[in-house]
């Protein structure tokens, strides 16, 4: 697994799938493709309470998976697309390398 990414950054690639293993997080990703939101809007989307949602912004936020902006008292979170581009080309390389092959089970004693 050395030659591809996920072997290159594997601590990397567990923070990604760990901070999107969770259903509201990928709600929170999912209200994010549409753009930049500020906290409280995410909030009342997903109808739930504010300690809650900064846990999970802040998981998503610490996997780099958004980014955050304060203006005035707010807070506002996009997607990063840098991130988000780098996960593609993670999940292009587990494809298997050889199609079409049938592999056959071998019991191991």
């Amino acid at each position: 697994m050395a030659n591809t990414s996920v072997g290159k950054n594997l601590d990397q690639a567990l923070r990604w799938f760990r901070a999107l293993s969770d259903e509201t997080r990928l709600r929170l990703v999912e209200r994010l493709r549409d753009g930049e939101q500020c906290v409280c809007d995410l909030t009342d989307a997903l109808d739930t309470g504010q300690s809650r949602m900064s846990f999970h912004l802040k998981t998503l936020k610490d996997a780099g998976i958004v980014t955050d902006r304060r203006e005035g008292r707010w807070v506002y979170y996009a997607i990063n697309p840098e991130v988000i581009e780098a996960m593609s080309r993670l999940l292009v390389d587990l494809r298997p390398t050889r199609t079409g092959l049938r592999v056959v089970s071998r019991r191991c004693d």
